[in-house]
């Protein structure tokens, strides 16, 4: 991508896609980006530029709204997802639901498009995990549980996957399915931590709906 932008640094695509690069690298235990507010930082400057070359390129304001949300820019995050949507009402994008999750808006989860269609075996499974994470987080578990039972038997080292089933396992009571969850949270990052991990990642706009999350966390047997 970078040389790409040698031969034409107009071109928003690139920009869109260093962007997505540095996100993944950011919320992924992969190496040292992993939480580093540099590679954060580098996401947004990509996306920003993204959006300003090429203001009706859905990805880019998709991306941008990943970001924003990352940095706790709720309202702002909801408007760039919302331009990307009225740019292509049938662009599908997982990071829709991360937004509409943590900005409280977790009935929009089932009425966008990724969300109406997030059990189909063609979308990434992360639609998966956000979908049972808004069921969570609406305390509807049953429903939650279908969804996540799905997105970990479609991508068993996902790590979302695997906390959204320990979380609803545990507020449901089941014990033992929860600690079996939290033991596989551990498996595929072993260094997970609530006060480290989590609390990082999570920015939920609510304290309840915060609250409600490191309950499940913490019921989970999840290290703090």
């Amino acid at each position: 991508m970078q040389q790409s932008l040698v031969l034409d640094g107009s071109y928003a695509r690139s920009y869109t896609i260093l962007a997505q690069t540095h996100e993944a690298a950011w919320v992924n235990p992969v190496d040292s980006d992993f939480l580093n507010p540099g590679a954060l930082e580098e996401a947004h400057r990509f996306a920003r530029k993204a959006v300003q070359l090429d203001p009706n390129l859905p990805e880019a304001h998709a991306i941008l709204g990943a970001v924003l949300t990352w940095k706790r820019q709720h309202e702002a995050s909801l408007i760039e997802i919302e331009r990307t949507i009225a740019l292509n009402a049938n662009y599908l994008n997982w990071r829709f639901g991360l937004a509409f999750c943590v900005c409280g808006t977790f009935a929009a989860c089932g009425r966008s498009p990724w969300g109406a269609n997030a059990s189909r075996s063609f979308l990434p499974p992360a639609a998966s995990a956000m979908l049972g994470s808004a069921h969570y987080m609406l305390k509807q578990y049953e429903q939650a549980l279908s969804v996540l039972r799905d997105c970990v038997l479609r991508a068993p080292d996902l790590r979302a996957g695997h906390v959204g089933l320990a979380v609803t396992y545990a507020q449901m009571g089941q014990m033992e399915e929860a600690r079996a969850e939290a033991a596989e949270v551990l498996r595929v990052q072993p260094n997970f931590t609530i006060s480290g991990t989590v609390r990082q990642l999570a920015a939920f706009k609510d304290p309840e709906d915060d609250k409600h999350y490191f309950e499940g966390l913490r019921k989970a047997g999840l290290p703090e």
